[in-house]
């Protein structure tokens, strides 16, 4: 008799993630130019200083919210210092990157939900970095030593991370009204990070 499949249990609020941004993630996805025959390193650096230009007020609106879960730590999480420094290893100034524009769409995090939602995208990217740093390394020779590190941000350690967040996320009490907030944050990052990039003028 064959062996009935285990069942993988799947939390309600990451099946709700899963539907609810699925297609802007897609739409995304298409529009990065990391796959571009016109991607050359001057590109690649272009691209990397509007990630910056998103992730770095992101990052702080995430910290200065106040309502990041007390029993999470985002520190280890954070990837601005990352970008910081591969943007210096391709030749950019400390003046020069202190001058970058900055976005000021940006996802209102107002609760725990919120604050979720927008992580649960970062991680997600961060994931995704992974299949982006084999290309960039193979079509422009660029690694974690020389400019490439924020697409391999986590190292070795990148899909147990993932997955120790999605166990965290899973383990949340979260009714249905949280669980749409969670949503409606990630569906919000998704589309302001769309709009950004398209105002960088990087996208495919």
């Amino acid at each position: 008799m064959q062996a009935k499949a285990r069942e993988v249990y799947v939390p309600p609020v990451l099946q709700d993630l899963r539907a609810g941004t699925a297609e802007l993630h897609i739409a995304l996805e298409k529009r990065l130019p990391f796959f571009s025959d016109t991607l050359d390193s001057n590109a690649f650096l272009r691209l990397m200083q509007a990630y910056y230009g998103f992730y770095r007020p992101l990052e702080s609106a995430l910290l200065d919210s106040g309502v990041i879960p007390v029993d999470f730590d985002l520190a280890p999480r954070l990837k601005v210092p990352t970008l910081f420094n591969d943007l210096r290893a391709q030749g950019l100034s400390v003046e020069a990157i202190a001058r970058l524009p900055l976005c000021q769409a940006l996802p209102v995090i107002d609760s725990n939900a919120a604050c979720l939602g927008v992580t649960y995208v970062l991680e997600g990217a961060t994931l995704g970095g992974q299949i982006l740093r084999r290309e960039i390394a193979s079509r422009l020779s660029l690694n974690a030593d020389n400019g490439a590190a924020f697409l391999d941000i986590y190292g070795a350690a990148t899909g147990r991370r993932w997955r120790a967040f999605i166990e965290y996320l899973g383990s949340r009490s979260l009714d249905a009204s949280e669980r749409e907030a969670v949503v409606a944050a990630a569906r919000t990052t998704f589309s302001c990070f769309e709009r950004w990039l398209e105002s960088r003028e990087v996208l495919a």
